[in-house]
């Protein structure tokens, strides 16, 4: 019996495989695999330098592997050409770490920016896209505000409503739970949630905290050592019984990740002969 094909609905939107990258001597990804379902919000999780923020860079094709495919929507991406690379990037949104808002551009602004850099709309339309992604993010009324002006809650959101003006089919949250105060963490939890419901987005969230993580992601995938070495529900990983899940979630400071940097023989770089007592 011949085998029904996936609709496309039923795809992940992106899939990763055999995805390997060195930068030096150093090994980033050692045949990665990883789905991200259509419509879900994930967590890349794991130890600082493993490649979460790398791994963001690869799906919207700043960096290109030394092998394997990343699949986002039916493209491969490394293979694209520049226009359809750009024309794909169109459809992703992307919340920097630091927000990085223009410090000489007001909100308003700094959400139509990309409406301005590529797509030639009349001056009206712009009007009325940027203001409805601000009301969704609950800041229209600080359109003329300076982001000097800005909480570090108000900032990530006026970031948030630029990621979105395009509507796009899935964004990319670079650490952003953090230096939120409880009050703005809860606005931007709130936020994602909310836009992955309304407006069918899929979402991928590089993070550490745990907690917030627990109460917006569907699922959880630890990275280290090249590879993805635990998946499932946030719940479910945090009671995990692998070394791995067992050192990042209990906050262990030795284990799979250990606490010295690879070095050479302690006595000798101290000068002794390692035959001292």
């Amino acid at each position: 019996m011949s085998e029904i094909p996936m609709s496309r609905s039923a795809e992940p939107l992106v899939r990763v495989r055999g995805l390997s990258t060195r930068l030096g001597d150093k090994v980033i990804f050692d045949g990665l695999d990883l789905d991200i379902p259509r419509g879900s919000i994930t967590a890349v999780m794991g130890p600082s330098g493993t490649g979460k923020t790398t791994l963001l860079k690869h799906i919207t094709g700043q960096m290109r592997p030394d092998a394997g495919e990343v699949w986002v929507d039916g493209s491969n991406v490394p293979t694209l050409g520049r226009d359809a690379l750009f024309a794909l990037r169109e459809r992703i949104g992307y919340l920097f770490q630091n927000s990085a808002l223009l410090t000489d551009f007001d909100v308003f602004e700094n959400v139509a920016f990309p409406l301005r850099q590529h797509a030639r709309l009349p001056e009206e339309l712009v009007r009325n896209i940027v203001l409805t992604k601000l009301q969704a993010v609950g800041l229209r009324g600080a359109a003329r505000l300076m982001p000097s002006e800005l909480s570090g809650g108000m900032a990530r959101r006026v970031a948030l409503a630029r990621a979105i003006v395009f509507d796009p089919m899935l964004i990319l949250y670079d650490e952003p739970f953090v230096g939120l105060d409880p009050i703005a963490l809860n606005q931007v939890l709130k936020l994602i949630r909310t836009l992955n419901q309304t407006l069918g987005i899929t979402s991928i969230l590089v993070a550490h905290e745990l907690s917030a993580v627990r109460r917006v992601a569907d699922r959880v995938h630890l990275l280290a050592n090249g590879k993805i070495v635990a998946a499932g529900a946030p719940d479910e990983l945090a009671r995990g019984e692998s070394d791995w899940t067992k050192q990042f979630f209990g906050g262990e400071a030795d284990g799979p990740v250990p606490f010295h940097y690879p070095a050479g023989d302690y006595a000798h770089d101290l000068g002794f002969d390692g035959s001292a007592a």
